[in-house]
């Protein structure tokens, strides 16, 4: 099954508002692309629709969770992260529970262009003090993140997918917050991923296994706070690392696993993203397929890396 995490979102955020009379949601006149319009609807007392007014927004919200609710605001999260300096001041500084649910990131956005892609998301959350970064990888992670949410007693933000991407999880699955998530064993080399990129790791490892190569996959849900522990266990136990993310390779997840092994385990790694360029225009697929990020062309840089040559698939070839 293949499902938007917006849409996972949606509807367990609406199914949760039954529940807990605390929660409240806010959107900045996105509601139907975010699908918090699915709360709104039954919820209407309890939906702030706040036009395109982001700060605001998030001002609103970071007062009502100092008063006791449990505020969700949604926008794109290219626009909701853009007012950054009151996300800074209103929750983080604050330590205002807030969920910052940031929808169509990465370049999987598709036509939409560069306007509308958070590149950069990952990068500016993680610099706050407090506040913790979380990117699901499929529907049943995705529910699972949205409950836990409720509860978590800390400012989040929440990245999600305006495309639909295949489950990698069974119905068995639990979700824990800050742990990795192995997906698959290997020996040769570990690749952390984490958003709709991981169900392309795990074809690129299977491809690679027919190959002779013994990769690992380890799903990071959590990037902030990240699961030092198993990161390093992993390094050390197949010597290269590769990680795999729809965002900059600057500030994003390769960056938290690069400054973990860098002072803890220096390690040979592959960073898999967006190069230091902006986006584009074009369908999911044909973008995933310029930059690397599909199933093939994650295959391509991985197999030159455990051959140490020096060419492997680069959309781009600016430096990160």
């Amino acid at each position: 099954m293949k499902t938007p995490t917006r849409i996972s979102f949606g509807e367990t955020i609406s199914e949760l508002g039954g529940e807990d009379s605390a929660i409240v949601v806010f959107d900045a006149d996105l509601a139907k692309s975010t699908q918090s319009i699915r709360f709104g609807k039954r919820f209407p007392d309890r939906f702030f629709e706040m036009g395109i007014q982001e700060q605001n927004m998030i001002g609103t919200a970071a007062g009502m969770a100092l008063s006791g609710k449990k505020p969700f605001i949604c926008s794109f999260a290219t626009f909701v992260v853009g007012r950054f300096e009151t996300i800074r001041m209103s929750i983080a500084y604050s330590n205002a529970p807030v969920v910052i649910v940031g929808t169509h990131c990465g370049i999987g956005v598709g036509e939409d262009g560069y306007s509308q892609m958070a590149l950069e998301d990952i990068a500016l959350m993680r610099s706050l003090p407090g506040m913790h970064v979380i990117h699901p990888a499929d529907d049943v992670e995705t529910r699972q993140v949205v409950r836990y949410l409720v509860e978590h007693p800390h400012p989040a933000y929440l990245r999600l997918t305006r495309q639909a991407v295949p489950d990698v999880h069974g119905e068995d699955y639990v979700f824990r917050f800050g742990k990795a998530d192995p997906l698959r064993p290997g020996r040769d080399a570990v690749v952390f991923c984490c958003g709709p990129v991981v169900s392309h790791a795990l074809d690129s490892a299977e491809t690679l296994a027919l190959e002779g190569y013994d990769v690992r996959v380890v799903n990071i849900h959590t990037i902030k706070p990240l699961d030092i522990d198993t990161v390093v266990a992993a390094a050390r136990e197949t010597g290269r690392v590769v990680t795999v993310e729809d965002h900059s390779i600057i500030g994003g997840l390769g960056s938290a696993i690069a400054e973990t092994l860098g002072e803890i385990l220096p390690t040979p790694i592959l960073r898999i993203g967006i190069r230091d360029v902006f986006g584009e225009s074009g369908s999911s697929e044909a973008l995933y397929e310029k930059h690397g990020l599909d199933a093939k062309g994650i295959t391509l840089q991985i197999r030159a890396f455990l051959e140490g040559t020096p060419a492997f698939h680069r959309a781009n070839s600016s430096a990160g």
